[in-house]
């Protein structure tokens, strides 16, 4: 007897997927690798697992819509990351890739229908990949960097939840990138590419061997990538902090020759605030006079001395990758097979940032560095008095590098085999996974805030005439050993490399994830219906995660002047059973050429929050030969990841705009201005002078899982009078209930003083004397949800072959018609404070309303209303031809805040406002303007943000030495990202290409 097989693996699964590569929605595929399938195995290895099912089946068109990217389809767009490939479908929203440098650890993401990162699972070779580990893999995601770009042979994407198959985290859907496997021969393949900047040169080199058997397969592979960097100084559109306004707008108040103050509070603004003092008495700040020719002369600071910090930062940040990938298989009997795959994949990467901002005293109160002055008694301070406001660029150091080394093993070990029963066949298997991830983190430029304190405080000259730091002014006794005084007041310059060699310190952080999986399954078919045989699966899992995020001693105790954190260390095992039915209803009869349900149930008992049942639904029906009608209705869940459960606390400093500023607080309501002014903001609002707040994140031991809801309907239609047209098009719909989010820093002040003070979300936050924010807590929970909706069509043509060659295409587009978010969590989502509620009905919180093309700026989030793109492929002989063409239509963006402060020309509409129902009458209903509530007109000027399209075309020959040459350019029409104002950095969001053409060369030598 024939083994059969439990994975769609080889030649057979491959020319099944060609056959049906319409009704898939796929490029086509190709197997070069695979030699052709004998007679008998033909006969055996008729059914297949599909993505979304673990029964096997001679039909790969399941009722949940599945794309499909070949090797073909992967080398044809010129790309060195896996990574980078699958951002590039549609249904991909906003996620971390080589383009975030501040804030970006290297990794890169997949975030299906838009909905995180940690909502798509990532499955290779059909099993649940391990998590990164350069911090986000402990929040749940997955890096794709760690998955060896020259061992996949395709990409499966599962556009449908699919919890009761794979278990926690198939919210959005599955991305499934599967290996190459049973490989006859060597292949070598050089790829190298640049800008036509002359910038940011890639190059990947990879060797593949192998052979196959009739029992016996083995391959084994090597790859090797390097990704150079890219300055935002080498970018019109990055150079500044946001575009066209130079520093001024979006700069940095800390500063190369420094932003100084004494003896906060003596000094008064205008309106009575408490504020900064200068060395005369004078308010306002101080700065180095560089032009006056004495170290320690003065002036005021002021807007001009505002600093750009843009062109200190990458762009596109640099790595490097390595990999070993191999697999095998040996027939042990006829009815057993044994079979292993093993990867090693290192990364090292890095981000590039602006010298270290050292910030102490006042403006940092409540952490470590708040106090830390510079002392009166110091020798470079010429005021005679401490200096207790301290901002200084240390510019001196040539930046701040953070360094990633990671590296990614895994292997998976297993029998499979058939048992018989009678005349039927039973498919099982067993095996066990091991994942680890292990990053080592280097960190340099950062400040030690004890060595600061030593350094900043009394010092002297000793007998010799060194400086020297003392405990105790002029007590040369009390010299503090090993310290060297730091100057901060004499400019950019001042602190010479032994001042840096004693203040600085190299942080090294240690991240580890690692899983185990046990499983095992077994399926066939029970008994025949009219419609065929049931076919069913059932399988067992036990899995454990664990995990840790072990920072620098100075890091973990707050004595950095970069983001503090404390340790992270936890895990959990879960125990899973799964059900799945096939149930073939009907098939040949007059309207049901086919009629069938599939049913499935996974139980889920995890250590640390209890068990969980989720179910799913499905059907397929071809009322007709060429038209086939599916469904799908399932449950689905994400449990909590180990760093929302476990996570120390940490500093995270992102933008704010504070609803008390001034700039905000003309929109406010009567009793939220009230609140404001208790809380010590001067009526009118305060200056804030950064948007960037330091809040304090942490973890929630006590979280339930996230709870999903997915229903998709649609038809695949392949008119038998059109040969080679295939279309698909489907509905999704997604809901979310019990999100495991943080309720943002803006949103808790908001709830705050929307209440008057009574929300509970007041205690999470406190203020400085001057109204500034001192410090906000924002910690997981579970609360709210999000409920997306939307359309996916797929249109795939091949044309008949002719004289010139022979034509195919694909069209994949999706279409957002609804993203709403309950961020209060009362049950409402898409809440609009535009929107006017029912007489008697509870004002509306500001959910946003409808999402879709919006663009949220500072956290990086795009809500595209359609992404498509349009792939093409020429072959005529030798030779051939693709151009891919990809679309994300236009956004707007919030544009008053620039408008407030005098930049109103950025904005594309200038006279803009809104009617904003309001509580006049603080009741907290909506009673009408007849009843003493009323209609605030608001300004609410905007910026489009303009539909972008990118066109890439290669051209290859196939050389009769065994050889395939390819010539390429990827946005030939140097197509620039469309600009953003309030992109967190470089005035566009990372999901667009960065300006510029890139040409690359491939060579792929087969012997």
């Amino acid at each position: 007897m024939i083994l059969h097989t439990t994975k769609l693996r080889d030649a057979i699964s491959v020319s099944l997927a060609l056959g049906t590569t319409a009704l898939a929605g796929t490029g086509a595929a190709q197997a070069q690798e695979t030699p052709p399938a004998q007679p008998a195995e033909a006969t055996t290895l008729d059914r297949i697992e599909v993505t979304g099912s673990r029964i096997k089946r001679a039909d790969i068109e399941t009722s949940q819509p599945i794309f499909s990217l070949s090797r073909d389809d992967i080398t044809a767009q010129g790309l060195t990351s896996v990574g980078d490939v699958i951002q590039n479908i549609t249904a991909n929203g906003s996620t971390l890739n080589s383009t975030f440098n501040n804030g970006g650890n290297g990794d890169t993401g997949v975030s299906l229908r838009n909905l995180g990162a940690n909502r798509t699972l990532v499955l290779v070779n059909g099993r649940r990949w391990v998590g990164g580990a350069s911090g986000t893999g402990l929040g749940g995601q997955v890096d794709l960097n760690s998955i060896p770009t020259a061992a996949v042979e395709r990409i499966e994407v599962l556009k449908d939840g699919a919890s009761t198959i794979y278990g926690s985290d198939a919210i959005a859907g599955v991305v499934n990138v599967i290996l190459r496997q049973n490989f006859e021969g060597a292949e070598a393949n050089a790829y190298l590419g640049m800008f036509d900047k002359g910038d940011g040169m890639r190059q990947s080199y990879d060797f593949t061997i192998g052979t196959t058997s009739d029992r016996f397969a083995v391959m084994l592979g090597f790859g090797y990538v390097k990704e150079d960097p890219v300055m935002a100084g080498d970018r019109y559109i990055s150079k500044e902090p946001i575009y066209t306004t130079g520093a001024a707008l979006g700069g940095s108040s800390t500063t190369p020759d420094g932003n100084f103050s004494v003896r906060f509070g003596e000094c008064f603004t205008a309106s009575g605030a408490p504020s900064r003092c200068r060395p005369d008495g004078s308010t306002g700040s101080f700065t180095y006079n560089r032009g006056a020719g004495d170290p320690n002369a003065w002036r005021p600071f002021t807007g001009d001395d505002i600093y750009n910090f843009a062109p200190d930062n990458y762009l596109i940040t640099p790595q490097e990758r390595r990999s070993v990938f191999g697999n095998a298989s040996i027939d042990i009997t006829d009815d057993i097979r044994f079979k292993t795959t093993l990867t090693y994949n290192e990364r090292q990467s890095e981000q590039l940032l602006a010298s270290m901002p050292v910030t102490l005293g006042v403006p940092v109160e409540g952490t470590n560095a708040g106090n830390v002055v510079i002392s009166a008694d110091s020798l470079y301070n010429p005021f005679g008095t401490d200096i207790d406001w301290v901002q200084r660029r240390m510019v001196e150091t040539g930046g701040r590098s953070f360094n990633q080394d990671v590296r990614t093993f895994a292997m998976n070990a297993g029998l499979e085999g058939t048992l018989t029963f009678g005349d039927k066949y039973y498919d099982w298997e067993a095996g066990y996974f091991y994942g680890r991830n292990k990053a080592n983190n280097t960190t340099r430029g950062l400040f030690n805030v004890i060595s600061l304190d030593a350094a900043l405080g009394p010092s002297m000259l000793d007998a010799t005439g060194n400086p020297v730091c003392v405990g105790t002014a002029g007590d040369l006794s009390t010299v503090v050993a090993g310290c060297v005084p730091l100057n901060l007041l004499g400019g950019a310059g001042s602190a010479t490399q032994a001042m840096l060699d004693y203040s600085t310190f190299t942080a090294h952080d240690e991240y580890s994830y690692t899983q185990k999986t046990y499983y095992a399954n077994i399926g066939g078919d029970l008994f025949d219906l009219p419609g065929g045989p049931l076919g069913f699966s059932i399988g067992l899992e036990h899995r454990t995660e664990e995990g840790y995020d072990s920072p620098d001693a100075l890091i973990n105790s707050g004595n950095t002047t970069g983001n503090a954190r404390t340790a992270t260390n936890g895990g959990y095992d879960v125990d899973e059973a799964y059900l799945e039915l096939a149930i073939p209803v009907l098939a040949d009869v007059p309207g049901a050429k086919l009629l069938d349900f599939s049913l499935a149930t996974r139980y889920s008992d995890y250590s640390n929050f209890g068990d969980t049942l989720n179910s799913k639904f499905g059907f397929r029906w071809k009322p007709f030969e060429d038209l086939l009608v599916r469904g799908n209705w399932s449950e689905g869940f994400r449990a909590p990841s180990i760093a929302e459960l476990f996570a120390g606390q940490a500093d995270s400093f992102p933008q704010l705009s504070d609803p008390c500023n001034q700039a905000n607080f003309g929109n406010q309501t009567a009793p939220a201005q009230a609140r404001c002014v208790a809380e010590g903001v001067a009526p009118g609002g305060y200056a804030q002078s950064n948007t960037q707040i330091r809040i304090t994140v942490g973890g929630n031991p006590n979280l339930q899982p996230e709870k999903a809801e997915s229903t998709t309907f649609g038809v695949v239609y392949s008119p038998s009078f059109v040969e080679g047209l295939d279309i698909s098009l489907d509905w999704w719909k997604i809901k979310i209930e019990d999100a495991i989010t943080t309720i943002g820093g803006a949103q808790i002040i908001q709830q705050c003083i929307d209440s008057g003070g009574t929300s509970a979300t007041c205690s999470l936050y406190s203020r400085r004397s001057d109204g500034e924010i001192l410090s906000l807590l924002n910690t997981t929970t579970n609360i709210g949800g999000t409920k997306v909706e939307g359309y996916d069509m797929t249109v795939s043509y091949r044309l008949p072959e002719y004289s010139w060659g022979k034509v195919s295409f694909t069209w994949d587009t999706t279409y957002l018609s609804e993203f709403l978010n309950d961020s209060n969590g009362d049950g409402r989502f898409g809440e609009d404070i535009l929107r006017t509620p029912a007489i008697g009905a509870p004002m509306e919180f500001n959910e946003g309303g409808n999402l879709v093309g919006e663009y949220d700026g500072p956290n990086l989030l795009n809500y595209w209303r359609i992404r498509s793109n349009l792939a093409t492929r020429w072959e005529h002989g030798d030779w051939g031809a693709t151009w891919n063409v990809r679309y994300f239509s236009d956004q707007t963006e919030p544009c008053q805040t620039f408008e407030d402060y005098g930049y109103g020309w950025l904005c594309t509409t200038t006279d803009r406002f809104v009617g904003v129902p309001t509580d006049t009458n603080g009741n907290g209903v909506w009673d009408g303007e007849a009843g003493g509530d009323s209609v605030t007109q608001v300004a609410a000027n905007e910026h489009h943000i303009g539909a972008t399209t990118y066109h890439d075309v290669s051209v290859y020959w196939n050389a009769p030495w065994n050889a395939k040459v390819t010539l390429g350019i990827n946005n030939i029409f140097d197509k620039n990202p469309p600009i953003a104002f309030t992109a967190f950095a470089n005035s566009f969001d990372p999901q667009y290409e960065i300006p510029g053409q890139f040409f690359y060369m491939r060579y792929s030598q087969k012997f």
